[in-house]
């Protein structure tokens, strides 16, 4: 009787064995998820979702004024609101029209900093903000949908060569901004 059993759960761990054998090499197993990730591109003013570290789009942003600069480092989607509430210094701004926030917030967990929307859409490709990543609402509500919490985020504040292949070389117009920042820094304004 002992051998009996022995064989049957041998014959039952060959089939369990084969059914995740089966399973294991489907195609939906087989393929890994795509790794996305944000980089943001403070010089450039721009902000790049990546796949497996290859761009996937390229959006305008506007990034921190020179007195509240967006902060630079590895950061993550830490949460995602839909028809955010403004606060601020006291002030609190319902969702609608008035809210600079817009319709989407992905907070990267770091002293209030996050990624989104507008009310003043003309700020985009701008330094004009209190430090956050601004974005139109069109390209925000669509990357809203293609991230999720814990989403790698990179802000960087210097170009490097991985930043030249996905925005390309600096424009004419960037370096003549550049330039004049230099000569205004230079002349203590």
């Amino acid at each position: 009787m002992r051998t009996s059993i022995t064989k049957q759960n041998e014959k039952t761990l060959a089939r369990l064995a084969l059914a995740c054998l089966l399973v294991l090499s489907s195609p939906a197993y087989a393929q890994l998820p795509d790794k996305r990730s944000l980089l943001v591109s403070l010089p450039d003013r721009q902000l790049a979702l990546l796949e497996n570290g290859q761009p996937k789009k390229v959006y305008p942003v506007a990034v921190g004024k020179e007195s509240t600069p967006s902060p630079t480092g590895s950061f993550h989607i830490f949460v995602r609101v839909t028809n955010p509430t403004y606060y601020h210094q006291g002030y609190v701004i319902a969702p609608g029209p008035e809210n600079p926030l817009g319709t989407r917030w992905m907070g990267l967990g770091y002293k209030g900093y996050g990624i989104h929307g507008t009310n003043a859409p003309n700020s985009i490709g701008k330094a004009a903000s209190h430090g956050c990543i601004r974005m139109a609402k069109k390209d925000l509500e669509e990357l809203f949908g293609m991230v999720k919490v814990g989403d790698e985020v990179e802000i960087r504040g210097k170009r490097d060569e991985q930043m030249t292949a996905i925005f390309g070389a600096k424009t004419d117009s960037t370096v003549a901004g550049s330039a004049a920042m230099a000569a205004g820094m230079a002349g203590g304004n």
